[in-house]
């Protein structure tokens, strides 16, 4: 193993020497088969059952692989010294049947080891899922993110959508197959109808989120924001999830469709944050660039999206009403001739007037 296996040399001593008592169980397991070779070799607990469960974590299964390799080959180039005479041919067979049962049990080792760590990494990730849709605190999502080795991921963002038919454990083992492809670190969890996903490391959640959709169940997936990080990706959770209850609001809602493009339906559904945002985007905004602005898209609106029934309602010119609705779209970033827009803008004037005073005082919002 010295002369053909570089890494074998760095390896700490006290591994190499649970590698050389690996080895040895196996060749005495082995003798002790040839003596009886009735009996079925007990490969997994003769052999394997000799190392420290911390030795598979350590060694991966292709140097296993290797180590195994070597082993068999030492004894194989011995078969001429260890044979009685004439036995040479029985004891070459011998050893290629044991060296399977090794390659099998070695397999059989890690893959239980892999199941173990999948299914206590799928509780992890259940639980962090879980936690983040509780809202819990940032200490909390902080120390389980770094169990999962999710601590320096960032930025990152919750897509909600419902599930695919299926039991969840291979749901969610399809969703990080297909993250791995795409190159995206992902966190899954199984909500009752709903399939929470974080991604992390991302740009742009919704490109991030396009090559998931197949995972997805009918019906609409809803993207929130950008977060800097897990333990603050509380508010991209409550936007996703407050635009999944009110996405049925907007039958042609784009799939995905990001959460603050839901902020009318949102508010409709009672999502104070989608409220908030609504009225300091639209009122707040147009009230404080000047009351013709306000004035303006009032009536624009009131007279069904006309220049003309706008500049008589207004006694102004209808030049004058296209430059306000230029302005309004500069300030606004939503466009009163866009009919999508105008209805965000209608919805943000309703709740911007419900949460002023008589006396034009704004309760319990930040201006």
């Amino acid at each position: 193993m010295d002369d053909v296996l570089p890494w074998f040399r760095s390896m700490p001593p006290d591994q190499r020497s649970w590698v050389m008592l690996v080895a040895q169980a196996g060749i005495a397991a082995f003798v002790e088969w040839l003596r009886q070779p009735e009996r079925a070799p007990e490969i997994t607990y003769g052999v394997f059952g000799s190392a420290p469960r911390e030795l598979a974590r350590s060694v991966t299964l292709q140097r296993a692989v290797a180590l195994v390799r070597v082993t068999i080959g030492v004894v194989e180039s011995q078969v001429e010294h260890l044979a009685a005479p004439g036995e040479e041919a029985a004891l070459r067979e011998a050893v290629l049947r044991y060296s399977r049962e090794v390659a099998f049990a070695a397999a059989q080792v890690y893959a239980s080891a892999a199941e173990v760590r999948g299914a206590w990494d799928a509780r992890l990730q259940a639980l962090l899922v879980d936690a983040l849709l509780r809202g819990d605190s940032d200490d909390i999502l902080a120390s389980r993110a770094a169990a999962l080795g999710w601590a320096d991921i960032a930025p990152v963002a919750v897509i909600v959508g419902a599930p695919p038919p299926g039991d969840a454990e291979t749901v969610m083992d399809a969703v990080q197959l297909t993250a791995k492809y795409a190159g995206t670190d992902v966190l899954v969890g199984v909500q009752g109808e709903q399939m929470v996903v974080v991604l992390g490391g991302i740009q742009d959640a919704l490109v991030a989120t396009k090559p998931l959709l197949a995972e997805f169940g009918p019906g609409p997936v809803v993207v929130g924001g950008l977060a800097t990080g897990l333990a603050t990706a509380g508010g991209s959770a409550r936007a996703a999830l407050a635009g999944a209850r009110a996405v049925a609001a907007w039958p042609g809602a784009p799939r995905p469709v990001l959460a603050s493009d839901l902020l009318p339906e949102r508010a409709l559904a009672g999502d104070d944050e989608a409220r908030r945002l609504l009225a300091r985007d639209v009122y707040d905004t147009l009230r404080d660039a000047g009351s013709s602005l306000l004035a303006t898209l009032t009536a624009y609106l009131d007279c069904g999206g006309t220049l003309e029934g706008t500049a008589r309602a207004l006694f102004v010119h209808p030049n004058t009403v296209r430059y306000r609705l230029r302005r309004i779209t500069d300030v606004c970033g939503l466009s009163p001739v866009n009919a999508r827009d105008a209805f965000a803008l209608r919805v943000g004037l309703a709740v911007g007037r419900l949460d002023t005073g008589p006396d034009g005082s704004v309760d319990g919002r930040d201006l």
